[in-house]
């Protein structure tokens, strides 16, 4: 049992059980640096508006640092009697110089500093993984560049559809990357905003510049309402919200490498450092990384309900209950960071089988659509043509036939408009490239479409450099 720093209206100490029950600092140490950055600017503004002494900002200042570095090199024990991080700091603080460590915490209150430091986390969060994310789709659009000639199936229900080119498909998915990056960004711009000098929920009557801390932080804007700056964990719910779209995302791409490395697609090959072998069957090469990818979008969904169920119905302002939003938000934002990491170092290495693909793209009649658009272009309606082709595939597949092993008078028998000239519309090559409507998968619009993420990319990777937070 220890004495607390808020101990004066209790009678009786808290006792060892519940501080391990309620104890944080088990997880909330590793936000030390920006706990001590806020601090360091909230005393430098009590200072500067007279709130303190000049010189009693300057040692609080100073100490501030010691504790910093202390921390930094181990030399500083966290223990649950402490609480949590601001508790540790501010306790380690009056160690140091006394009484007058007790005057950082005028004009604010843990609520509104637990909401800066998870503030000041995420930004650096979200500035990571929007760099990461950027990274992502510049590795797949150099890999779509790359393999701009390549032609593979392309599948609905997982059936063969329609031939693709496979630089359409990846760029698919630089796609998806874009619009992640596009909500961390947005998260971003909510996220960056000053709560302190709320206090604890109805604001300070101390004449405080929270205009000054914010600049002196890198923050643009301060909160506009006391109250719900310190009960507000929408930026926490939204990063976690936004990271389970861009983990199903990676896990769509999981999947397809999953199943493109099996004998029975045989599409590409991941390199040896991103599989494993069997314990029992030597032959093994288990493509466990894209495994795990998909398996670890599984925990951020988690986190997110565990997040949108820990505010649900929360009356104002501040909560205990709000302790436990750090652990499901730490959880997301190690692993999507790890995962984008791995992710980005495995791409680069896969080795795309080219004409296992282009062998797979010809066949389940992959090419029924162009008889279809054929017979349109002659004048048929296209739901007759429709039925006409369909007819067709059920005759190949009773007699062993692709339509090019069919004679002219076999074809006419199910249409007189279908000819001798459908036979130069029935190659991959012909059924792509004549896909030239914006998006489609012509080579040119694909080359159009990689030029122009490549343009996007690089102006957002400028915006996030413009977006990282000077911080005095």
């Amino acid at each position: 049992m220890s004495e607390k720093m808020w101990q004066g209206r209790f009678e009786q100490p808290t006792d060892s059980l519940v501080e391990d029950y309620t104890g944080s600092i088990h997880v909330d140490r590793r936000l030390y640096r920006y706990d001590i950055q806020g601090s360091i600017a909230h005393c430098r503004m009590l200072g500067e508006c007279g709130i303190i002494a000049h010189e009693e900002a300057a040692q609080i200042i100073q100490g501030l640092g010691e504790i910093l570095r202390e921390i930094e090199r181990g030399e500083l024990p966290l223990d649950a009697s402490q609480e949590d991080i601001h508790m540790a700091v501010e306790q380690r603080l009056m160690q140091k110089i006394g009484e007058v460590g007790g005057k950082l915490h005028t004009a604010r209150s843990r609520n509104d500093q637990v909401a800066l430091d998870t503030r000041l986390y995420l930004r650096d969060v979200l500035l990571d993984c929007r760099r990461l994310l950027l990274q992502t789709v510049a590795v797949l659009t150099d890999m779509a560049e790359k393999h701009l000639h390549v032609i593979m199936p392309g599948y609905t229900h997982l059936q063969h559809a329609q031939p693709v080119l496979l630089a359409h498909h990846l760029m698919a998915y630089a796609e998806m990357f874009l619009r992640d990056e596009e909500r961390m960004a947005q998260c971003y711009h909510r996220t960056n905003v000053l709560p302190l000098g709320s206090a604890a929920l109805a604001g300070t009557t101390f004449p405080i510049d929270m205009e000054m801390t914010a600049r002196a932080l890198g923050f643009p804007r301060v909160t506009r309402n006391s109250m719900d700056a310190v009960s507000d964990r929408d930026y926490l719910i939204e990063f976690c919200a936004a990271s389970a779209l861009l983990m199903m995302h990676v896990s769509r791409l999981a999947e397809e490498l999953v199943l493109w490395s099996t004998t029975e697609f045989a599409f590409v090959d991941i390199s040896d450092a991103f599989c494993t072998g069997s314990s029992i069957m030597p032959q093994k090469k288990n493509p466990d990384v894209a495994e795990l990818m998909r398996g670890k979008t599984g925990r951020v969904y988690g986190n997110l309900m565990a997040l949108l169920t820990l505010v649900k119905g929360l009356p104002l302002t501040y909560n205990r209950d709000l302790q436990e939003d750090k652990e499901p938000v730490f959880d997301t934002a190690d692993t999507v960071r790890q995962t984008l990491a791995v992710l980005n170092k495995m791409l680069p290495q896969l080795r795309f089988r080219q004409d296992r693909m282009e062998a797979c793209a010809a066949q389940g009649y992959a090419l029924a659509t162009e008889v279809a658009d054929y017979l349109v272009r002659k004048g048929v309606p296209f739901r007759k043509a429709h039925h006409v082709v369909g007819q067709l595939v059920q005759h190949c597949e009773k007699t062993g036939k692709d339509f090019t092993d069919c004679t002219v008078e076999e074809l006419k028998k199910f249409h007189k408009a279908l000819d001798t000239d459908l036979f130069a519309v029935l190659t991959l090559q012909s059924a792509v490239d004549r896909r030239t409507s914006p998006g489609g998968t012509s080579s040119h619009r694909v080359r159009e479409a990689i030029g122009a993420v490549r343009d996007e990319t690089r102006r957002r990777l400028d915006t996030v450099i413009a977006d990282t937070p000077r911080v005095s």
